[in-house]
């Protein structure tokens, strides 16, 4: 890659200006271990659920709460998220980014457990938007119990798919690289979707359910 477009990669990335509650969010994260999602990889979570309007939306990985506001930021005001994950002290961190973000405590569901448990249980085709980034090795699971979700013209997006660059590397071929390699590839080779990888953050694969 040419030191031009490298950098035109990194301005794109960076383009959107982080509002400071996102940030100290995102700094809370990183103290807690659960890495955020990027700043560009956020700024295309608010796009999506902007687009869509979207006023039910799934995510598997809470983290401090990072995503949430992203997304949270693009629903529509009645807009619920129901976001899960397994770690409790995450939870409380995006309990408080998402009041310190004035959010209301009834647009939001924040659920403790194992995330395919909890998916299991939740209603057929009932949301807008699914976005995925949690334990990488559960990826297809996940993905799985998505494609059940989904209303037709719903949105994925699953965070990670480019793996710190290990994807592209055909060379690479450890268990964690290769089922996020093959997962994409099920799904730009699915009739069912419609999909993009997107250069941003460590990649973000989104696909819209026909």
């Amino acid at each position: 890659m040419s030191a031009n477009r490298a950098a035109s990669w990194t301005y794109a990335d960076q383009f959107v200006v982080e509002d400071p509650v996102v940030e100290a969010a995102r700094r809370r994260g990183e103290e807690l271990g659960a890495v955020p999602v990027g700043l560009g990889a956020g700024s295309v979570l608010r796009m999506l659920a902007a687009t869509g309007a979207a006023r039910a939306v799934v995510e598997v990985g809470t983290g401090a709460g990072v995503s949430g506001l992203w997304l949270l930021a693009g629903m529509p005001p009645d807009g619920v998220l129901t976001t899960i994950d397994v770690e409790a002290e995450h939870q409380r961190a995006a309990r408080e980014a998402f009041a310190d973000a004035g959010i209301a405590h009834q647009r939001t569901r924040v659920i403790l457990g194992r995330a395919l448990d909890v998916l299991a249980r939740m209603t057929d085709a009932a949301y807008d938007l699914a976005f995925i980034d949690g334990d990488k090795d559960e990826y297809p699971a996940y993905v799985h119990e998505a494609r059940r979700l989904l209303r037709p013209g719903g949105v994925l997006a699953i965070d990670n798919m480019l793996w710190h660059g290990q994807v592209a590397d055909p060379a690479a071929r450890d268990e964690r690289t290769r089922i996020l390699r093959d997962l994409g590839k099920a799904l730009r080779d699915s009739e069912e979707f419609t999909t993009v990888m997107l250069p941003v953050g460590d990649g973000l694969l989104v696909a819209v359910k026909r």
